[in-house]
């Protein structure tokens, strides 16, 4: 599972930046690069999508801050304090 999360997160910060820049310069890198062959674009296109389903799946497990009371405490320590 943990590779599915960081192939989804990769996935998910390359649509996040092509959503950058075609907002800020109207450039569309994923065009650029796939855009000689329609259907690798469109899969990349899908392929961002699902990412984003699967973290919005996975993010209240994955997530320290959301998980609460689940959430990984720093252990204790038992040494005696220095004077």
């Amino acid at each position: 599972m943990k590779a599915v999360h960081a192939v989804s997160f990769a996935l998910v910060v390359v649509g996040a930046i092509n959503w950058g820049l075609v907002g800020l310069f109207n450039f569309n890198l994923v065009e650029l690069v796939f855009g000689a062959v329609p259907w690798l674009e469109r899969l990349i296109y899908v392929l961002v999508g699902a990412a984003g389903v699967v973290l919005i799946a996975t993010h209240k497990g994955d997530c320290t801050v959301c998980a609460g009371e689940r959430a990984v405490k720093p252990a204790e320590s038992t040494a005696e304090p220095t004077v």
